[in-house]
């Protein structure tokens, strides 16, 4: 009992992480039109810009996260303004193009940082204690974080102008256009808040897991997962899905191992696409 309770924990912490990179991910999709291949380098780029920040700058560990959820979402909104934004109908190119960019991060941190992993750890250590469960300290920060940062979209998403103009030009972006909205602001700014995300991930959880130049690699494997179970462009699919792939890692890590894990998660997402191919919440998204 004690270890399935504990392996569940394991399973929430993971999915509150997914849910995050996977909330920016289908945002991108979802709004945009956009398959944005450069998440996973956003996410190690917030990774090395908290260590920077902490080891050369002497930062706090706390504000180190913030400048990197920060920084992250100024070269997304940068990226989207001025090179993005041209050819945003163009399906390959904007492909092709956050694909560029995602080897632009990787190699610019791999020449710059060398291909070892820094010391970069988390600041709180320690387990708690209770109820007979051992849960360490740094993830229950982490689900926290990452919970609160949930929230915060949804009420973003839902319950303010800024949130109903994305789901308008999501819908329809000639109408909504008509009646006022204005895409070239709210688009990078869209995808600023998706890259931030990314950027606020990875500080967080690279100091406990690994810190790499190429670690956004299964990152950015993982989100286009989530999304495909979730349904493309639905926020709810992709939180759901996200736990859901968290629980499915963390209880066949332990009770099956690490290969046959990763198998069974393919395979859940195989039959989803076979039974349900547009996902768990799968709806109508525009075409860009």
């Amino acid at each position: 009992m004690q270890g399935i309770v504990a392996t569940s924990l394991i399973g929430i912490s993971l999915g509150a992480q997914y849910a995050l990179l996977a909330l920016g991910f289908t945002l991108i999709f979802g709004i945009l039109g956009v398959v944005n291949f450069a998440h996973g380098g956003f996410y190690v780029l917030g990774g090395y810009i908290a260590y920077s920040a902490v080891s050369f700058l002497g930062m706090p560990y706390a504000l180190a996260v913030i400048a990197a959820a920060l920084g992250t979402a100024a070269l997304g909104y940068l990226f989207e303004r001025f090179l993005l934004d041209r050819l945003i109908d163009d399906h390959l190119a904007t492909l092709m193009l956050t694909l560029g960019l995602y080897m632009m991060i990787s190699s610019g941190i791999l020449i710059t940082f060398g291909p070892q992993s820094p010391a970069f750890a988390f600041p709180l250590t320690g387990v708690l204690r209770a109820w007979g469960f051992y849960v360490p300290i740094e993830n229950l920060v982490v689900l926290a974080v990452c919970v609160a940062g949930i929230v915060s979209i949804y009420a973003l998403i839902y319950r303010t102008d800024f949130g109903r103009s994305l789901r308008a030009l999501a819908d329809d972006r000639a109408v909504a256009t008509a009646q006022g909205l204005r895409p070239k602001v709210l688009f990078p700014t869209a995808f600023a808040l998706a890259t931030g995300l990314a950027g606020l991930t990875g500080a967080l959880v690279t100091p406990i897991l690994s810190l790499a130049p190429h670690v956004g690699d299964p990152v950015l494997a993982t989100s286009f997962l989530i999304v495909i179970l979730g349904g493309l462009g639905s926020v709810s699919g992709a939180t759901v899905a996200a736990f859901l792939v968290g629980m499915v890692e963390a209880f066949s890590a332990v009770y099956l191992g690490g290969s046959k894990g990763a198998l069974a998660l393919f395979v859940l997402v195989l039959v989803m696409l076979v039974v349900k191919p547009s996902g768990l919440f799968g709806q109508r998204v525009r075409g860009a």
